[in-house]
């Protein structure tokens, strides 16, 4: 995989950054489709730095995974394949460890507490953490609040999760938590989940409603439970080797452009948030909105112990309080 990721990469690096270039494209990649929160955030980076540029960068998308896993983009940055990425952080604690503590389940209380953590002190302190492991965070993002999804029953209760072979992100965090709520949690990279769900290797899998929606996972899932377990942030990134032949009005540039990306992409998590309940139902699949979360939450508490017993619990208490 890597090696493909690699070849591919450097076939659209040839069409990127180099200093030389009276016009500069970068590409920006993505798991998702185009016309996705994902997709919209990158067209909203193109768009802005092309305008504050005039015109000196363009940009193009590669969605869908054409460039590898979420995992696998995070370390073409680092070597300088990739230019930018827009990835959940589920794969970025592997490289970040600090960052898993976003990942806690039933952590934040809802949009404004986890949009005001990301966008303030405690954002900025994790951005510069990025900084140091060979990595540049230009700004946070979202996907929204994590829902489960299978093909075998509607889920209710943790007793419904008993058995069930779910795909998570390969986050120990995410992988714990399901494993004290009774299900068998599968880690995989996203672009192999829906050929998964398809042929049966995995019952079920977790995400936002913005990512079920532009997956079109309706047509390999039957039951979707409103279950909000986890807020999943996500995050843009730039190579360093990009960042580094950069002017300091062009960083400025690319800082303005993963700003308006955010902007963009949170608009569009909150348009879909209002509008993929419906649309989900629409396209067949049962959806269960009175999911009372207590029970659930009691059973992940454990996962905590994954983060807080090497970092402590200072940062997550930090985030608690934030009102």
């Amino acid at each position: 995989m890597k090696h493909t990721v690699f070849a591919v990469a450097s076939a659209l690096a040839a069409l990127s950054f180099t200093p030389a270039q009276a016009e500069q494209s970068i590409v920006i990649g993505h798991s998702l489709s185009p016309t996705s929160h994902y997709g919209v955030g990158a067209d909203a980076f193109i768009a802005k730095l092309e305008e504050l540029s005039g015109g000196e960068f363009t940009g193009t998308q590669a969605p869908a995974g054409q460039l590898g896993g979420e995992r696998d983009m995070i370390e073409g940055l680092q070597i300088g394949s990739m230019d930018v990425v827009i990835t959940s952080t589920g794969p970025l604690g592997n490289f970040v460890p600090e960052v898993f503590a976003l990942d806690l389940p039933f952590l934040f209380r809802g949009y404004d507490h986890a949009r005001k953590v990301l966008d303030g002190d405690i954002g900025q302190e994790l951005l510069a953490k990025v900084g140091e492991n060979q990595l540049v965070g230009l700004a946070w993002t979202e996907n929204g609040f994590r829902h489960v999804t299978n093909s075998k029953r509607a889920v209710k209760t943790p007793a419904d999760l008993d058995g069930l072979k779910l795909r998570t992100m390969e986050n120990k965090v995410h992988m714990e938590a399901f494993s004290g709520m009774g299900a068998s949690p599968t880690p995989m990279a996203f672009p192999e989940l829906f050929t998964a769900l398809q042929q049966g290797v995995v019952d079920g899998q977790e995400n936002p409603v913005t990512v079920i929606t532009s997956s079109k996972f309706w047509e390999v899932q039957n039951h979707v439970s409103l279950t909000g377990h986890v807020y999943s942030p996500a995050i843009v990134l730039a190579s360093p080797i990009l960042m580094d032949g950069l002017t300091d009005e062009q960083k400025g540039w690319f800082d303005e452009a993963a700003k308006a990306s955010a902007a963009a992409t949170r608009a569009e998590v909150n348009r879909l948030e209002e509008a993929g309940v419906a649309l989900l139902r629409e396209n067949g699949m049962e959806v269960i909105t009175d999911v009372d979360k207590a029970p659930f939450a009691k059973l992940a508490e454990p996962a905590y112990a994954v983060y807080t017993d090497k970092y402590g619990t200072e940062l997550v208490t930090r985030i608690q309080n934030v009102e």
